[in-house]
């Protein structure tokens, strides 16, 4: 029987983790690519079927997102843990759980990825594939309520990870179909989403100077939940980055 050279077994090794890096970011790609898909689809299709009930509209766009949420995270989670979000990801790098590098490629995935959903979406509807949003989001209720809905989301995550991993999918599908309705955002809670949303001029838009605000507050709300899950599930937490 033949054994590998050390050599031989070191770029075995390096080989596997490429191989395994690169399926993580490719399902990063695709679910964050589908999810924003759905989102602006769902928001055109929605607006444009009740151009005078925008109330219905918005239960069509809310429907969408969560029930898509559900699939992406079910099938994508055991292959790159379907973060599917750069608050998510980095979330995870301040518990410890991804480096500052995959944390680093993660993010940057997931922002190229949510900006082609944004072109699928708009060549679907036969728009133009970039656009400007201008709808303001903007002012300390735009805020908090985004600070709100983000820290729900962070929290659904880790404390079903500390509980009930099993509800993970389900529980983050519920929580931000709760958010479009119940915050004064609608529940962006997500840098990528955000910038995304931001090259659309469709229901979901949001103005590109609004959205930096937006960003600052998702991720300062990502951080302070994750403080107090720590906090609060101290011996109860199980892996699950």
């Amino acid at each position: 029987m033949t054994t590998l050279r050390p050599q031989a077994k070191s770029a075995a090794k390096a080989k596997s983790r490429d191989l395994a890096t690169a399926r993580e970011l490719t399902a990063e790609a695709l679910g964050t690519g589908l999810l924003v898909t759905v989102i602006v689809g769902s928001g055109i299709l929605g607006s444009s079927l009740s151009p005078a009930n925008e109330g219905v509209a918005l239960l069509a766009n809310a429907l969408a997102t969560g029930m898509i949420l559900v699939v992406l995270i079910t099938c994508l989670g055991p292959v790159s843990g379907a973060h599917l979000n750069p608050a998510v990801t980095f979330a995870f790098w301040l518990r410890g759980q991804v480096s500052g590098s995959k944390a680093l490629f993660y993010g940057l995935t997931q922002i190229a990825a949510g900006i082609t959903g944004t072109v699928l979406a708009h060549l679907m509807f036969g728009l133009d594939a970039i656009e400007i949003g201008t709808q303001m989001r903007w002012g300390p209720d735009m805020w908090l309520g985004e600070a709100i809905a983000t820290s729900g989301l962070v929290f659904t995550i880790f404390a079903a990870l500390a509980v009930r991993p099993q509800f993970v999918a389900t529980g983050v599908g519920l929580v931000v179909f709760a958010g479009i309705w119940a915050t004064s955002s609608t529940c962006f809670a997500n840098p990528a989403v955000t910038i995304a949303r931001a090259l659309t001029n469709s229901f979901t838009s949001i103005r590109p100077v609004d959205a930096a605000a937006f960003i600052g507050v998702e991720f300062i709300a990502a951080a302070a939940t994750v403080a107090f899950v720590g906090w609060l599930y101290a011996g109860l937490e199980r892996n699950g980055g």
